[in-house]
Order: structure tokens, then sequence, then C-alpha cells
């Protein structure tokens, strides 16, 4: 015995295929949305995206910011903690790495034997007392005197404020771009300019709208933005792993 459907069971299957095949704009008409699970700044405008971004940064407590800048010639490989009140982490150029932690005003730098031994261009073989000096430094927390050359320099690193003003900063008229993944995280990226030559932001669209990728212009880097408002511990490197240099750094 044949089992036929009942016929208004077939009308609503056909009914809804007929209006998709109907429609001039077809697929896009019966398409999901693609906002829909997210946050919807996926619905703004580039200059709106990009302001909730900055606001939501702004108002931040931490965040980890890692990746490469480009600046005057010089690579710089970040990998730093950052919070209000200060910062934890490293910073590797072309000759050498160090780690840098700041607690308040009070800055410290901590780095290998060579590292103090040699100055950042590769100079000259170190002479005895200078590698004797050196042996000294090696892996111990010196703290940087705020009167040292050195010392606003080696903040910029770990000032929070001043790394997001400076590396989510777009150029030129903002442009809406397309969609991506970060992190697993589904993101909307605003350019600076049509092709982003003045740099590419990426947006959450999952929960804030947190920056969570920004490409420099021109090839000046890309850093990754994560772990916002997630804290972390912050203290001063104990006594015995601290040497006070005095008033300047030594010269290399």
């Amino acid at each position: 015995m044949a089992v036929r459907a009942p016929s208004s069971r077939i009308r609503r299957a056909v009914v809804p295929l007929a209006l998709c095949a109907g429609l001039s704009v077809g697929v896009t008409a019966c398409a999901a949305d693609p906002d829909e699970g997210t946050n919807g700044v996926g619905k703004l405008s580039a200059p709106e995206i990009e302001g909730k971004a900055r606001s939501v940064a702004d108002a931040a407590k931490a965040v980890r910011l890692s990746g490469t800048l480009v600046s005057k010639g010089d690579t710089f490989k970040l990998n730093m903690r950052l919070k209000q009140d200060g910062a934890t982490g490293s910073v590797v150029t072309k000759n050498s790495t160090f780690e840098l932690l700041r607690v308040g005003d009070a800055l410290y730098l901590k780095a290998d034997a060579d590292f103090w031994a040699h100055d950042d261009k590769g100079g000259d073989t170190p002479t005895k007392a200078d590698a004797e000096a050196a042996d000294k430094l090696d892996d111990k927390y010196v703290k940087v005197p705020q009167g040292d050359p050195s010392y606003k320099q080696l903040r910029g690193f770990t000032d929070m404020g001043l790394l997001l003003d400076g590396l989510i900063g777009l150029h030129g008229d903002m442009v809406k771009g397309d969609r991506d993944q970060i992190g697993g995280v589904r993101t909307v990226k605003v350019k600076g300019g049509a092709d982003g030559e003045g740099g590419t932001l990426d947006v959450a669209l999952e929960g804030s709208p947190y920056p969570l990728r920004f490409a420099r212009g021109g090839g000046a880097g890309v850093v990754v933005l994560s772990e916002w408002n997630k804290d972390f511990p912050l203290a001063a490197p104990s006594t015995g792993e601290t040497l006070d240099y005095g008033k300047q750094l030594p010269r290399t």
C-alpha cells in the first residue's frame, strides 16, 4: 500500500524553496545572517566600529600584546603583558634579547652577560674589565634610573596606554573590510584607506568589541592583542635578584 504525504505538508516544503528560487537576490535573501550571534558591531560603519574598539580598549585594565614592530629600520619582537600600573615581558631585537618589568615608576631590565658586554650594533670585542662587569649583571634585574637616557625609551615598551594609542591608530579614510577569525573569535576588519595602507584593525564580533590584531601600514609589523582584562601578578623583584646601578646604566 502506497503512503502519500498530505498535500498541505508538500505545500509547506515547496513554497519556501520556490520563493528563494524566484527572488532576484536568491542566495543572499535566504543565506544566514552573518551577524547572527555576534555583538552587532559588524553592522556599523567603519568609523563607528573603530570608535567602539578604541573605547573598550581605553577602559580595559590589562592586555597581552605580542608581535613584531618595525621602526626607523629596527625590528622589535614584543611579548608584553600590560596593565595600567606596570608590565612584564620580553623584547627581542636583531642583536639582543632582554626582559622588562615595571611596577609603578620603577623599571627593571634583565639580560644576559653578552647583552651588557656589547652594544646593540654588535661593536668591538669587550675588554676584560667590560666582560667582568657584564658577568655581574648576568641574569639580574638592573633598576633603570629615571635620569638615564634609556629610561623613557624602555618605559615606552611597558606603557599600556602609550602602546595602544600608537599601535591601533588607523590613518586615512576608514573602510570596512572582510570578516575573519583571530584565535577562534570572529572579527570584522577596519582598514585605513581602501587597501589598508593606513593599517588594518581586526575587531571582535563576539563579546566586547576588543581590537584583536593590528597590521601596521607599509609592512611595519603585526601585533596580536589578547587576554583583555585578564589580571596578572606584578611585584618588584627581590633584593637578591636586583642590582641598583646608581644614576646611570653602563655605557653599553
